[in-house]
């Protein structure tokens, strides 16, 4: 039986990877701000998992959970570190400035301490998979999002940095980016979503580069060839297109 911890899990992405994990079989910990949705999720899965009401960016809770669980089933297989958050920001708005600290403590502080907890115990057992959700807004700056590009960017390259410090442990880090995924987080987007593709059909595809220890992957491939193309655009036609391009409501 696999062991998996998902921050995340209460919604979205990290709600339909749990039930895809559940469906074959796997214990759970199931980790997310709002315990009332949590225990919706929870309801509903078998084996039940392990629920954990917590906010990503409470480092001390969040190790509570983690050592709870592993004093219960054991060091996980796989931890998905995939709570985030997104929202249009403005730098000259001044009520932005929390919303940019919120992100980055969210969506890259977050990631750090999910995996914090569990690394020297994979490395002790010399396995598991620490899997990062980042996106390819991290590949470049999107106008009135720069807090959310700038916080997956830097996702990225931190895991990047993880994998090849734990490479000789044994213990692999999947790195992936989704593009656009049908979620409440892409629901509020007002303007056409490119190749955007279903929550449930992208836990599919996840679980697939996760067992696969794929080291890096964009999901639907379709975004990833556009992403790679927007990344060797020069920046002369980047910002001439992307200027006109519609926002992220704030």
């Amino acid at each position: 039986m696999q062991k998996i911890f998902i921050t995340g899990a209460s919604s979205g992405i990290g709600e339909s990877l749990a039930r895809h994990y559940a469906a074959q079989g796997a214990q759970l910990a199931l980790v997310a701000r709002r315990g009332d949705w949590l225990e919706r999720v929870a309801d509903t899965i078998t084996p039940r998992p392990e629920i954990y009401a917590c906010d990503v960016r409470d480092a001390k809770a969040l190790k509570a959970a983690a050592n709870n669980f592993m004093a219960k089933h054991g060091v996980p297989d796989i931890v998905v570190a995939n709570a985030g958050v997104s929202r249009g920001t403005l730098t000259e708005v001044e009520d932005d400035l929390r919303a940019f600290q919120e992100i980055f403590d969210i969506n890259v502080m977050g990631m750090v301490n999910t995996f914090h907890p569990f690394v020297e115990s994979m490395k002790a057992k010399g396995s598991g998979t620490l899997v990062g959700i980042a996106s390819v807004a991290g590949f470049r700056g999107i106008p009135g999002g720069g807090a959310y590009s700038a916080s997956k960017a830097a996702a990225i390259r931190y895991c990047e940095s993880l994998r090849v410090e734990l490479r000789s442990a044994g213990v692999a880090v999947v790195t992936i980016c989704p593009g656009y995924i049908r979620t409440p987080m892409t629901a509020v987007n007002k303007f056409k979503m490119p190749f955007l593709i279903d929550v449930e059909q992208a836990a599919v595809r996840f679980a697939r580069t996760i067992e696969r220890k794929t080291s890096f992957t964009v999901i639907p491939w379709s975004m990833g060839i556009a992403a790679r193309v927007l990344r060797i655009t020069p920046n002369w036609l980047y910002d001439r297109v992307f200027q006109r391009m519609p926002r992220k409501p704030r």
